[in-house]
């Protein structure tokens, strides 16, 4: 299942790393994919076993950075 979430605060391929290892920590997260749009959004779009929950990817984000989950 693939889902796909907007994400603030991304401006780099370092940011991209750091979102990218993060969600990738999650449980049954198979692949994650960042398509890097301006600092106000992202794409993220990742692959999983099963559908995540916004309060998991926005808690997976909090301790990484300046980026945030938008709802």
């Amino acid at each position: 299942m693939t889902q796909t979430f907007t994400v603030a605060g991304l401006n780099c391929q370092g940011c991209v790393k750091h979102v990218t290892e993060a969600l990738s920590a999650l449980p049954e997260v198979q692949s994650v994919r960042v398509d890097l749009g301006s600092r106000e959004s992202s794409a993220v779009h990742v692959e999983a076993n099963r559908q995540l929950s916004d309060a998991e990817v926005a808690e997976a984000l909090a301790d990484e950075g300046d980026y945030t989950l938008i709802l």
